[in-house]
């Protein structure tokens, strides 16, 4: 019970209790380190104690203290002095509310993180490290580098934020667009973490609703920013089809095979109300291209409407044009299957390197699917293993292997 209730403060408040720790004594270090210990003291006392009515803040109160104790023991006072609290109520007390913490505190360190002063390969990987908590192995399959080479990146963007004496606060209007690609990389990102799992059970599943209230805030100050508007669509059509992402069994079911009449209406209009303001004030762009594919999805009534593949694909066609990235190339590939055949996009993906991807899932679920669709039983089945060694999410794991059985002589 303690255990758990540690897990669920970590995966809810974390990242906000980071960037409260942070927004405070002004230094990402000190932040991080004193979360880190309230956790290892929580994971000694709970276990006797029992959890506390209220976990996240006493993980905060625990971690202030533990930051107080940091700041003595460094002998720095004099350069990292807390700001001073609130006559009433008191800022341990704001600090500590949920209701103060979010969103006002994940966003502002979202900026900093994003801060110019950071490389811009760096940007949106510390924020994803420091205010969502993924962890480095998780950070650098989203950005398909190594471990070893991710940690190095983090270690000097935290390096150069204490040099270069980044203000932890919102920056004015007048600063947004120099952080902006890196902020919405980083809510990307963030929220693809729990649109992988498909049962919503994963340690990132409160992602999901934050995320929402995230990019409705974000669209709200930024209101003449068309990729703002595009995101805030782009998870709004994602989130809406969440209720019909999974079979009676539990297997997750593939987005050409969902029953549109389980989607989310509300949702869906919702983000077409965004959709439409993105059209409106904004030109092509990767995440305009990427909300009209969500919206092309989203726009079918019923299984008996075919899947828009032909349509999805020139939609990917244009967005090739515009981002050569893998990812993209991918996703294309799944589209150009459906509309010229598994080995058209085989083709597509043959320039690919296959160790960059060894740990990518949806490459190697990809491989698989292609291979038994070309009746290259053994490969497909190597594939399909590889994915599953990936230790995808449930409802992923259970559609993985029963296509893995399904293969003749499996």
């Amino acid at each position: 019970m303690s255990q758990k209730a540690l897990e669920d403060a970590f995966r809810e408040a974390g990242g906000r209790i980071v960037a409260a720790l942070a927004a405070r004594f002004r230094d990402l270090d000190i932040a991080e380190e004193a979360f880190a210990e309230a956790c290892s003291r929580a994971a000694k006392a709970w276990p006797v104690s029992g959890p506390p009515d209220a976990p996240s803040a006493w993980l905060y109160r625990t971690a202030e203290r533990a930051a107080l104790d940091l700041v003595r023991r460094r002998q720095v006072r004099q350069t990292l002095v807390p700001d001073p609290p609130e006559p009433e109520p008191t800022a341990e007390e704001l600090m500590s509310a949920d209701s103060a913490i979010i969103p006002e505190e994940r966003l502002r360190l979202i900026f900093v993180c994003c801060h110019p002063a950071v490389a811009p390969d760096s940007r949106a990987a510390l924020t994803l490290r420091l205010v969502c908590g993924l962890e480095i192995a998780e950070i650098a399959r989203a950005f398909l580098t190594n471990d070893i080479a991710l940690q190095q990146r983090l270690v000097r963007a935290k390096r150069k934020i204490r040099e270069a004496g980044v203000s932890f606060e919102v920056p004015g209007p007048e600063h947004w667009p120099e952080r902006l690609g890196a902020v919405l990389s980083t809510l990307e990102v963030a929220y693809s973490k729990a649109h992988e799992d498909a049962a919503g059970s994963g340690r990132h599943a409160g992602f999901a609703a934050e995320m929402l209230a995230l990019t409705a805030l974000l669209a709200t100050m930024m209101p003449d920013e068309a990729e703002v508007q595009a995101l805030a669509a782009i998870v709004r059509f994602a989130e809406a089809r969440r209720p019909a992402r999974r079979a009676a069994d539990g297997a997750m079911i593939p987005l050409s095979e969902q029953d549109p009449a389980r989607w989310s209406a509300e949702l869906i209009a919702e983000a077409r109300r965004y959709c439409g303001r993105a059209l409106s004030i904004g030109s092509p762009a990767p995440r305009i291209l990427n909300m009209m594919i969500h919206a092309l999805w989203c726009g079918r009534r019923s299984l008996e409407e075919p899947p828009p593949w032909k349509a999805v694909l020139s939609a990917y066609d244009l967005l090739a044009g515009l981002q050569d990235n893998p990812i993209v190339t991918i996703n294309r590939a799944v589209a150009l299957a459906e509309v010229e055949g598994p080995e058209a996009a085989l083709a597509a993906i043959a320039g690919l390197e296959p160790a960059r991807f060894a740990t990518f899932l949806p490459y190697q679920a990809l491989v698989g699917d292609l291979l038994a669709r070309t009746g290259d039983v053994e490969g497909a089945r190597a594939a399909f293993d590889r994915a599953l060694a990936l230790g995808p999410g449930e409802a992923e794991a259970l559609y993985i292997a029963a296509r893995r059985e399904a293969l003749s002589g499996a």
